[in-house]
Formats: structure tokens, C-alpha cells, sequence
């Protein structure tokens, strides 16, 4: 079993995939969603960034010194793919914003990793919509020595639109001009669990799949 495979198991195993009907922040009417605060134990924490650690090493290899993660919920990101990265023999750093700056003792916008401008970064999140949440990170770390963020990792690529008919991560990448990666895809979701039974039930039968297709046909942007 690939470390994609195992992450979808994964997902499913913490009710973090779900299939149903789901209102997005778009508006859109989704028959999935990836609810990624079902990641709420120390052992589902430390297996989240394991599998960052890997996409990361996949796709970046040794070219990086530490891992950023935007406020809040890329902090417990950066630091579990952090500790994943050393049991894999890569002791690399870590660093995240504060959502405010202090105005006493330490004031920095950031707190981990020392940072100049040779640092190269990769940063982790959840979801990429609009990449409102990205650009906001990398004004911060403009002001922290301007390190280089060199890649960015999520965790599904839904695969759909954005504000064009391009695939939405598609959309980011081009306006911040950095490559973004994500452990699974939703074809991977689909190809993977369709009529598979995990833990002894079907969770993608027939009929959810094609209300993801049909969804897909829609809003979908491989």
C-alpha cells in the first residue's frame, strides 16, 4: 500500500473524509467534504504529519530547512511534519505566525526557526480556496527577513474551479508563482475507495460516485 492509499484509509478511519451533501464556503452544493479538525489526538496528529513528511520528501527532497505553517491550523501541521521529517532522518526546522504580534518581550510575527533570506521554507496547510490565507503568510514572512518559500503542501486537491475554469490550486500557484502539491486528489479518493469496504463497510458505493462525477462535471478542473 502506497502512503497516498494509507492517508485516504486514514481519512476515512478519523471521519475526516465525508460523503453526503455539504454546502462550501463557494456556495457550491459538494457531495464530499474533507473536515480536517477530525485530526484531534495526539496519535492522529503525529500520523497527519507523517504523511506531510512524506509528500514533502516526495516532491522537495532535501532542498528546504524548514516547514511553515500558517496560523492556526498549519501550526500543529508544521510541527508534527517537523518531528515526522527527524524520525526520517531529516532534522529540519519549523515556524509559524502569530495572528497578532506581541507588544512586549518578544515582538516577532513569527515563532520557531531563525529566518534570513537563504532560508528556504516549505509551507503546509489543510485546503487551498482562494489562497487568501497564503498570501497573508507570505506578506508576514516579507517582514521576517524575507526567507523563500520554495513549495507549498495540502492535504486533498478537490480538483475544481476556481474563479476561472482552471482547477482552483491551478489559479494560486500561477498568481503566487510557487508549486503547490497535495497528498491525494479526489480522482485518487475515488479510484481507491470506490466499492472498497474499509473497516467493513463501503463508504464510495455506486451511487455516491456518480454524484461525484456529476458534481465534478460541473465544477470539476483536473
Amino acid at each position: 500500500m502506497t502512503y497516498k492509499e494509507e492517508f485516504i484509509e486514514f481519512l476515512v478511519d478519523c471521519d475526516a473524509l465525508k460523503f453526503g451533501e455539504f454546502e462550501l464556503k463557494s456556495g457550491r452544493l459538494a457531495p464530499y467534504f474533507i473536515n480536517t479538525g477530525m485530526f484531534d489526538t495526539g496519535m492522529k496528529i503525529k500520523k497527519l504529519g507523517a504523511f506531510y513528511a512524506k509528500a514533502v520528501m516526495e516532491h522537495f527532497s532535501d532542498s528546504f530547512d524548514g516547514v511553515y505553517g500558517p496560523a492556526y491550523k498549519g501550526i500543529p501541521l508544521c510541527i508534527s511534519a517537523a518531528q515526522a521529517l527527524c524520525d526520517m532522518g531529516m532534522d529540519k526546522g519549523y515556524v509559524f505566525n502569530r495572528k497578532e504580534a506581541k507588544t512586549y518581550a518578544d515582538k516577532s510575527l513569527v515563532v520557531g526557526m531563525p529566518l534570513t533570506a537563504d532560508t528556504r521554507l516549505i509551507l503546509v496547510d489543510d485546503v487551498i480556496t482562494s489562497g487568501k490565507a497564503i498570501r497573508e503568510s507570505l506578506e508576514i514572512l516579507k517582514s521576517c527577513n524575507a526567507p523563500k518559500v520554495s513549495g507549498i503542501v495540502i492535504s486533498v486537491n478537490r480538483q475544481e474551479k476556481g474563479k476561472t475554469d482552471k482547477n482552483a490550486l491551478k489559479e494560486v500557484e500561477e498568481i503566487l508563482g510557487i508549486p503547490i502539491y497535495s497528498i491525494v486528489t479526489i480522482a485518487d479518493i475515488k479510484a481507491y475507495l470506490h466499492n472498497k469496504k474499509i473497516n467493513g463497510r463501503v463508504v464510495l458505493d455506486d451511487g455516491m460516485l456518480a454524484k461525484i462525477d456529476a458534481y465534478l462535471e460541473k465544477y470539476g478542473a483536473a
